[in-house]
């Protein structure tokens, strides 16, 4: 079976204002020109189809012109739930989907519960994101410090792969799509991604891939890699480049495969394209800036300007006035920190909170205050999911 592997869509993202789903929809439009002139014969999109829980109708609109589209040409969709994907409604289109021939699992269904999707000779688990409090109890997860909590979140992992991967057999074509992290992947971020959706608590080790998948396609990373060998498992990337910290130049696009029963894959091509608009920041001291900005005049995509000197905000409002697309203005100036910043420290969501308590009051929270924190967090979890 001839695969095409996307992932990361992102659809009603915007940024600084500005909508990207235009942008989106024509790396959409592409990818259907992929599937056409490739022969492919079966779609995976591995999570973040939308970028927040709430779809504004222009994304939805594009989402179900693109089903149309797919359906049309005979090819069915298979794909998961990311992080950033609205649970809920998802589920609640399951009937919609089926009318496309799209598959879209926005819940884990465990082998024992008919997790299978077969297609032929093609066996597929799905495996949407997962957040710690999902697979792992709230109330032992909230008694372990930061390492146990990633053990916890892994082994877990380990586990649900294990069980899933019952759904395999020697003589079938091995599909695993999910939405997660994995240990050694380049977590390069932009400022649309969580840290602690995609560091250390949440990373799973690459042997707990099931050996016995033939292909496993990745979402969550927006740069296009591969992660394993045995089995072949790649992140496809985002379609677009989605924002200033993830880099002009990383690979993105899709990956196009065979899948032959009790072989690993084969790999076509790394479709690595340049779809969408590209993003630069531009760093310029301020007596630099009237010799330099021809520079980021000329530039046809997306821009960030950080000037190094005492902030000026008559003249930060003037350059994003006279450059259209200028999206932010900042300042580098000493007493903070100059040049590009370093990676953050991977946190739980709960020890980011405690040293924010601690840095804003001088002293830790107290465990009332924690308790209500952890309430409010699953409240927030269970609300978007169900949106």
């Amino acid at each position: 079976m001839r695969i095409l592997h996307t992932a990361d869509w992102h659809l009603g993202k915007t940024l600084k204002g500005v909508d990207r789903t235009p942008e989106i929809a024509a790396a959409l439009k592409e990818v259907l020109r992929i599937v056409r002139s490739e022969r492919v014969e079966l779609l995976v999109a591995a999570g973040d189809l939308f970028d927040r829980p709430r779809v504004p109708a222009e994304a939805e609109a594009v989402f179900l012109e693109f089903l149309m589209e797919l359906k049309r040409l005979g090819v069915p969709l298979l794909g998961v739930a990311g992080n950033h994907d609205p649970r809920g409604r998802l589920a609640a289109w399951q009937g919609v989907f089926e009318v496309f021939g799209a598959d879209l699992a926005a819940e884990l269904r465990f082998f024992e519960e008919g997790g299978v999707r077969e297609w032929g000779s093609l066996r597929a688990v799905l495996l949407p994101f997962l957040s710690e409090r999902r697979l792992v109890k709230a109330a032992e997860v909230m008694e372990k410090d930061a390492g146990e909590h990633q053990q916890a979140y892994a082994e877990r992992m380990r586990k649900v792969l294990k069980n899933l991967a019952q759904g395999f057999a020697p003589n079938t074509a091995n599909l695993l799509v999910a939405h997660l992290t994995l240990e050694g992947a380049n977590l390069k971020l932009g400022g649309g991604e969580f840290t602690f959706y995609v560091g250390n608590s949440y990373a799973v080790s690459p042997d707990a891939l099931p050996p016995t998948a033939g292909y496993v396609a990745l979402g969550h990373i927006h740069h296009q890699q591969r992660v394993s060998d045995a089995p072949v498992a790649y992140y496809s990337g985002s379609l677009v480049q989605l924002d200033f910290g993830e880099g002009e130049d990383a690979p993105r696009g899709a990956v196009l495969l065979e899948l032959e029963p009790g072989k690993p894959a084969r790999v076509l091509a790394e479709v690595q394209e340049r779809w969408g608009k590209p993003l630069r920041t531009f760093r310029f001291a301020l007596e630099e800036l009237d010799r330099r900005i021809e520079e980021l005049e000329r530039f046809p995509g997306y821009a960030k300007l950080v000037l190094k000197g005492k902030p000026d905000p008559v003249l930060r409002e003037r350059l994003l006035a006279e450059n259209d697309h200028l999206l932010e203005v900042l300042f580098e100036f000493e007493g903070r920190a100059q040049g590009e910043a370093e990676a953050p420290e991977v946190l739980g969501v709960e020890e980011a909170y405690r040293r924010y308590h601690e840095a804003t009051y001088g002293e830790p929270p107290e465990e009332a205050l924690l308790s209500a924190f952890r309430r409010a967090m699953e409240e927030a979890e269970d609300a978007a999911a169900s949106a």
